[in-house]
């Protein structure tokens, strides 16, 4: 059983395929808003695979209620998803990016 435990914690510590790539991301301020019910945001999530947990994240949904949003969200005037945030100029793109048009946009290195 300890083995087991042992397999299982090194499993989840492995590097994923995407990790730096959203590590990078995240290091030069790139921020990605979305919504637990949203499709879209779910198809974008799915693009990074275990990675995801390294793109800065904003949820703007309320659990159990698809038409509240959360007072962040509603602050920073984001009201479709997802939404991406680009630095410098806080630019901001309502769509589901392919991982290349991120990189292309910021200059982040694929695997």
């Amino acid at each position: 059983m300890a083995a087991f435990g042992l397999a299982y914690y090194l499993g989840e510590r492995t590097q994923h395929k995407y990790d730096g790539f959203a590590r990078c991301l995240t290091d030069r301020g790139v921020k990605m808003y979305g919504a637990w019910w949203c499709d879209h945001c779910r198809q974008q999530k799915e693009e990074f695979a275990k990675s995801f947990e390294y793109v800065r994240y904003v949820e703007c949904g309320v659990k159990g209620d698809v038409h509240a949003e959360t007072q962040v969200c509603k602050d920073e005037n984001i009201h479709h998803f997802p939404t991406w945030q680009f630095p410098p100029t806080g630019e901001r793109v309502e769509r589901v990016f392919t991982l290349e048009e991120l990189r292309d946009r910021t200059g982040c290195t694929l695997p």
